[in-house]
């Protein structure tokens, strides 16, 4: 079992999708590269954030993402 990601881009689009996964009952895992990069003292408009769901919750999560990215 591990980890896969379904989404990498803004943090406002990021929180989006994460809420509607989260609503369909898919368990999500955020990285935020933009806050570790401004913690660590480093800057970059190219960072991106990323979530990751369990590879078991693929099926369950898949339309809820491709509805997603039509959406936007």
């Amino acid at each position: 079992m591990g980890l896969m990601k379904v989404f990498s881009g803004s943090e406002v689009l990021a929180i989006a999708l994460q809420e509607r996964l989260e609503e369909a009952g898919v368990e999500t895992i955020k990285k935020d590269n933009i806050q570790s990069a401004r913690l660590g003292g480093f800057g970059g408009t190219d960072l991106a954030v990323e979530l990751f769901i369990q590879e078991t919750d693929f099926a369950k999560a898949n339309p809820v993402v491709e509805e997603f990215r039509m959406s936007i």
